[in-house]
């Protein structure tokens, strides 16, 4: 099963558009999926329902965190600086192919969860770390 399928599984069975994506990844980080679901729970709705930055934009935040960050509590600033870059470059690769980073710009229809929209935008930010993020570099 591809992150994309696995993200949209989990978008499908009512997690919210972060917890979607960031859980597909947990496991490459040791982290459980049961704690990156608690730690993710309010980023939905665009960060809390505030429709501000679309969740599945922060799962891709997150991960790249995760996956970027040297965890070097005495040199805090040594891989920040390149996580911005990557912040940077992960939101204009979301911003190009879902038109916006923000959820009240990208919830264009109304009614329950998972609305086609949001399901989209799970499954293009699950793909893009699946598939530019994490590809194998040449």
């Amino acid at each position: 099963m591809t992150k994309q399928e696995l993200a949209a599984e989990k978008f499908q069975k009512g997690y919210n558009c972060c917890q979607s994506v960031a859980c597909a990844f947990c496991e490459e980080f040791g982290i459980s999926e049961q704690d990156m679901f608690r730690l993710t729970e309010g980023f939905g709705s665009g960060m809390g329902g505030l429709q501000d930055t679309c969740g599945a934009m922060m799962g891709i935040f997150l991960i790249i965190s995760l996956s970027n960050s040297a965890g070097n509590l005495e040199q805090p600033k040594l891989t920040k600086f390149d996580t911005y870059d990557r912040f940077l470059n992960a939101a204009e690769a979301f911003k190009a192919e879902n038109g916006s980073l923000y959820c009240r710009d990208l919830l264009t229809e109304e009614g329950p969860q998972p609305l086609p929209c949001c399901m989209k935008c799970v499954k293009n930010a699950a793909a893009w770390l699946e598939n530019v993020y994490f590809a194998p570099r040449s």
